[in-house]
């Protein structure tokens, strides 16, 4: 595989801020892996991956796929334009939560002109279902705002593990951050990014050209986390892809290392994961986070 203004600037690059999760030098990268149906592989192990940094081969020493829990943020589009989707679009949530464990915690985030904290952190699931239940739809756009107001959530997160779910029918048309300050958010947070993209097909009529750019914009920044932008066009497919997200997340695997660069320089490193082809499967394929920053001094 190979992801107005802003009001406020954004987090510069910290030890703070570190691109997957550094803690003692130990690096650790989640990885998803899909046979040539898209179904998820199991039961792999540590020798049939390898892993590199900067395009030097580094050594796994921490290898797990056990299901870890996770922060997980909702982040839900309730613009104008989301009317006749809005049904749909709660059913997907309600079988993205059927796949929770009891320790998983969730936030809530919605928006149209402005993005909205709704539910704050809880293992309650049945809170944002009943606040999706009221929801109305109007207003403009402001995805971008509403990723920059999830990914500021995400710091008060109890698991390790971190993941954004955005429902949304489009791209952008009120925000006050831009597309390449939340890209470069996303770079330096430890978040993955997984997007259900509710767009009208391409020979519809009427279609802005903010919700033409919407595919491209979700599926850069899922790309960049190691996660996945899943496009519909016919909604009753929302449900089924929204619980296929979460048992995506529930099949990943874990691998740590410690880098070879030692240095504390608080760059930008890519990471590479490749895969041992086991023997009897079909061709394989890996989906991972794409670099993280080093710690600063």
């Amino acid at each position: 595989m190979a992801a107005g203004k802003a009001a406020a600037p954004l987090p510069a690059a910290s030890s703070k801020s570190v691109d997957i999760r550094v803690n003692r030098t130990l690096v650790l990268i989640n990885v998803t892996v899909t046979d040539p149906l898209n179904r998820f592989v199991t039961g792999l192990e540590k020798e049939h991956f390898r892993l590199f940094e900067d395009k030097v081969e580094q050594e796994i020493t921490d290898f797990s796929a056990e299901d870890a829990p996770i922060s997980i943020g909702l982040v839900f589009d309730t613009s104008g334009s989301m009317g006749q989707k809005l049904q749909k679009s709660r059913e997907a949530a309600s079988e993205f939560f059927k796949t929770a464990n009891p320790s998983d915690e969730f936030f809530l985030v919605q928006f149209n002109d402005r993005p909205e904290l709704s539910v704050p952190f809880t293992t309650d699931t049945g809170k944002i279902q009943n606040t999706l239940t009221f929801t109305q739809s109007k207003g403009r756009t402001a995805l971008l705002d509403s990723v920059y107001l999830a990914m500021h959530e995400m710091k008060k997160a109890h698991n390790p593990r971190k993941a954004l779910l955005i429902i949304s029918d489009g791209g952008d048309n009120s925000s006050r951050y831009t597309e390449t300050e939340i890209k470069n958010a996303v770079r330096e947070a430890d978040v993955q990014i997984f997007a259900i993209g509710i767009f009208e097909g391409l020979s519809t009529r009427g279609r802005t050209p903010e919700e033409a750019a919407g595919p491209g914009l979700l599926n850069e920044l899922a790309e960049q986390t190691g996660g996945r932008e899943y496009p519909v066009e016919n909604v009753s497919e929302l449900p089924d892809i929204a619980a296929k997200i979460g048992v995506e997340l529930r099949n990943e695997y874990i691998l740590g290392y410690t880098p070879k660069n030692r240095e504390r320089d608080g760059k930008y490193r890519r990471v590479q994961v490749k895969l041992n082809q086991p023997r009897g499967l079909p061709p394989l394929k890996a989906y991972f986070r794409l670099g993280y920053y080093a710690p600063a001094q």
